[in-house]
């Protein structure tokens, strides 16, 4: 089992905006949905676990490796897809996903066979060998999120990942999540509440650059009745 430890982390920007305030929190296998309105700080937060961009100040540490410090030691062990991820139009999407899998490093051999299981799960066989700049934003979102699952990540961030899905789609990712959460850490951001209903452990709410609510999904809910109306208060006390 593997553990992420954020601890009181702050990212203040240019010219003296504050996106995140002293954020703390500890993970271990599952999946945790991070929920927040626009604005809310969820992208800088993602950004600063993925390691692409360093805090202001606090720690984070990978299975207790700060990995500030040591980005690598975390780098090996992910899959980041960042909301505005974006793919190479004139690449189909094997050979895309094999681009991604020789950038990571990935051997070639393995890289082969989960690319094919990659593309059955997220039902792309039908667009396989189509170039990614005829295909629509939905399955352009898809073969994204193919590209961040490459590797058997232990952490799996996803920043809005069903933006484009349709509904039947969107149930297919959540089924997808929900499945890989069992032996890794997935940390998925969305102002979507119901992509968390039926996949997430446990929810992180965000308002303001802060964690207004934290725990499993009755913990958060509570006496509210929904995830959704539980949200609505926990944003609504911060605001």
């Amino acid at each position: 089992m593997h553990s992420l430890e954020v601890a009181a982390v702050r990212k203040t920007y240019r010219g003296g905006a504050t996106a995140l305030h002293d954020v703390s929190f500890h993970l271990t296998d599952g999946v945790v949905g991070l929920v927040g309105p626009n604005g809310a700080g969820k992208s800088s937060l993602m950004r600063i676990v993925a390691t692409v961009a360093r805090p202001s100040s606090g720690t984070v540490r990978w299975d207790g490796i700060d990995v500030v410090a040591k980005p690598h030691a975390l780098r090996k062990m992910l899959g980041y897809l960042p909301q505005d991820a974006g793919v190479y139009p004139h690449l189909d999407a094997r050979e895309f996903l094999r681009y991604i899998a020789a950038l990571k490093g990935l051997d070639p051999r393995r890289t082969r066979a989960q690319t094919d299981e990659l593309i059955e799960s997220l039902d792309l066989a039908p667009v396989a060998r189509r170039p990614l700049g005829t295909l629509s934003g939905g399955n352009r979102q898809r073969v994204a999120i193919a590209s961040a699952l490459l590797g058997d990540p232990q952490l799996l961030i996803v920043d809005e990942p069903t933006v484009g899905l349709d509904p039947e789609q969107r149930i297919r990712f959540r089924d997808l999540i929900a499945a890989l959460g069992r032996d890794r850490i997935v940390l998925l951001s969305t102002h979507i509440v119901s992509d968390l209903e039926s996949s997430a452990d446990r929810i992180l709410v965000m308002a303001g650059g802060r964690i207004v609510a934290d725990g499993t999904r009755a913990d958060v809910v509570g006496a509210h009745g929904s995830l959704e109306s539980a949200y609505l208060a926990h944003i609504g006390r911060a605001a």
